[in-house]
């Protein structure tokens, strides 16, 4: 079996007058949430052995905190993952497939929806990914993915 983790990014700032979405950056409380997150991938053994991250400010700065806390860990910036669909998030996860353990960090609601359509087949499955969330998915070793091909491991949140 491998592992497919993911990682929605922490509670973000509001965008500022003028500012970018992609730009916005962790509030105090997602700093929080993000270490707790790294705490609890650490305490649990889910040591990643590639992360794939949104280019998204609030998503790299969450990466940022987990790692303070797991340790350095290969990473790889995808923009593909803002704003991405479950079957972009799925084109993008299957590029990593050599690998046991991957961790997506990235957004909703992409991310709720491919947990969903991996584990129950259908993306309107979804019941919701708090800021911080991890979802574990275990998937055939060679397996391209597909819905319903997956089980829901674990389930997290700060």
């Amino acid at each position: 079996m491998r592992e497919l983790i993911l990682l929605r990014h922490a509670h973000a700032e509001a965008a500022a007058n003028g500012q970018d979405d992609v730009d916005r950056p962790l509030s105090r409380q997602g700093q929080a949430e993000a270490e707790a997150a790294g705490n609890w991938l650490k305490s649990n053994g889910y040591l990643p052995d590639r992360v794939v991250c949104s280019s998204a400010r609030r998503a790299r700065e969450t990466l940022e905190q987990v790692l303070s806390v797991v340790g350095y860990v290969e990473q790889r910036q995808e923009p593909r993952i803002y704003e991405a669909t479950p079957g972009d998030l799925m084109a993008v996860a299957d590029e990593h497939k050599e690998l046991s353990r991957v961790l997506l960090v990235g957004h909703n609601p992409g991310l709720e929806q491919l947990a969903a359509l991996l584990s129950s087949g259908q993306s309107g499955d979804f019941r919701g990914m708090p800021a911080g969330g991890i979802a574990v998915l275990k998937l055939p070793v060679d397996a391209d993915l597909e819905p319903g091909i997956a089980e829901l491991a674990a389930f997290w949140w700060p």
